[in-house]
């Protein structure tokens, strides 16, 4: 694999398997499983949502991002995650989503979403 990292960026990007391997954070892109059960339900914790995700080498992952479920999250095309493995789940502090945009065609809307520090884990 290739690994690309710029100097602003510690982080570099892998896969849900490089992330088994290392303690370190990662960015990890994929794709969302729309038919795996996604959670979000504000009114039980606001700041709990799971979801899974398929990495680029094809292996599925659950995901744990404590922060509110991102607006139209469903239509992403593709998800750059940040974070690390905890056990066998994927605890993302930060979630990137391109989008089809809804008013340009052929156009791709980048939306960032990051996790609520407070929440507890």
């Amino acid at each position: 694999g290739v690994i690309m990292s710029t100097y602003a960026d510690s982080s570099t990007y892998g896969s849900f398997s490089d992330a088994i391997e290392t303690e370190k954070e990662l960015h990890v892109v994929g794709k969302l499983k729309l038919d795996k059960e996604m959670v979000y339900d504000p009114q039980v914790d606001a700041n709990y949502f799971s979801f899974y995700v398929k990495d680029n080498e094809g292996k599925d992952c659950k995901v744990i991002f404590s922060g509110g479920k991102p607006q139209d999250f469903e239509r992403s095309e593709q998800i750059v995650l940040t974070g690390q493995m905890v056990g066998s789940e994927f605890h993302a502090n930060k979630i990137l989503m391109k989008c089809p945009s809804k008013y340009n065609d052929g156009k791709v809307e980048v939306t960032e979403t990051k996790a609520n520090t407070q929440a507890k884990i």
